[in-house]
């Protein structure tokens, strides 16, 4: 067994994230990240709980090629594939789109065979995660990058750089596409890729992995952030506003962040640059107040608590106005 190869499967089992017997569904697409770790999954879990997945958007000329290589590439490991097939919606963020569709039918599958998903999220996509959302996202999360583990996603592959990905493949003699938009300079990612990336080097050669080392000991950190709303929230879903204008500004500011993404069940950027605003609603009668994200902060009798915000309701209007009856009518937008 060569270096390379060793050095992958010994680590991702120390990890734990992938075990023997464990059901798990590997998102793959095709490329080098993809494909290390669909094998990597069959050598530590057995081929026989791995199952695969490839969604074909239809965006690019070369998706019937990449989709015969995937089946070409699961034929040979002896591996199930599910292939979707799907059309880009007209409008809107087509990457959302297309990563909210994958990781749904996933996670489908992966709840039907009692297991998790894969990701072959490296390291190298870590940094490029935490770059770009340092730059677009101005909160504490930006900087804590993807963790190995959220729910059922897992990501063995995050402590290994594309380089180390690629040296697998080629040790295992395994072919990869390369997808030529990962280069392209029509997304915010590929700019990281190709721009910003590169000019953190040549700044310091260490770049990478300071981010990388950072963003490792935020997260350890976070945790204790954590203990300290859930010991001022004491497991509820509000709190006394006279209780969180006592707190640190900090740990007022992650307590509005924690009630605000609990309320609608992710998280909503931008609640916590409200908090001054929120603390200063009043003690008396019911206040509310607006949050980006579809949030309302809403103060009622001294008491902070949020919720979705409603959907804003038509503006009532008569038939006559509109040359018609007398009959009016409302609606929800």
């Amino acid at each position: 067994m060569s270096a390379a190869v060793s050095l992958v499967l010994d680590r991702v089992r120390a990890e734990g994230l992938l075990a023997k017997g464990r059901p798990v569904v590997v998102l793959l697409s095709g490329g080098r990240d993809s494909t290390c770790l669909l094998d990597v999954s069959v050598r530590i879990a057995g081929r026989d709980v791995v199952s695969a997945l490839h969604v074909n958007y239809g965006l690019r000329a070369a998706a019937s090629a990449d989709e015969r290589h995937c089946e070409e590439l699961c034929a040979g490991l002896g591996v199930a594939l599910e292939v979707m097939r799907l059309q880009r919606p007209g409008t809107g963020n087509v990457q959302a789109w297309a990563r909210e569709q994958r990781y749904a039918a996933a996670a489908k599958l992966a709840l039907a065979m009692g297991g998790d998903v894969a990701a072959g999220h490296t390291k190298t996509d870590q940094v490029e995660t935490i770059l770009y959302r340092l730059a677009s996202s101005p909160s504490r999360r930006a900087l804590l990058g993807m963790q190995p583990r959220e729910g059922v996603i897992l990501r063995p592959l995050l402590s290994f750089t594309r380089e180390q990905t690629a040296a697998y493949c080629e040790a295992r003699g395994l072919q990869w596409r390369e997808d030529e938009t990962n280069e392209s300079d029509a997304y915010a990612r590929g700019r990281i890729r190709s721009g910003l990336l590169p000019a953190l080097v040549a700044v310091h050669p260490g770049a990478q992995d300071n981010v990388i080392a950072l963003a490792e000991t935020l997260r350890e950190e976070a945790a204790v952030l954590d203990s300290l709303v859930e010991e001022a929230l004491d497991g509820r879903a509000e709190i006394e506003l006279a209780s969180l204008r006592t707190l640190p500004p900090a740990i007022r500011r992650l307590v509005v962040q924690r009630l605000a993404d609990e309320a609608v069940g992710q998280p909503a950027p931008g609640a916590a640059r409200r908090t001054d605003e929120i603390a200063a609603l009043a003690d008396r009668g019911r206040a509310a107040l607006d949050l980006p994200h579809g949030v309302r902060a809403i103060a009622e009798k001294g008491v902070l608590r949020f919720e979705r915000t409603p959907p804003l309701r038509r503006a009532r209007k008569s038939r006559a106005q509109a040359g018609g009856h007398n009959r009016t009518g409302n609606g929800r937008s």
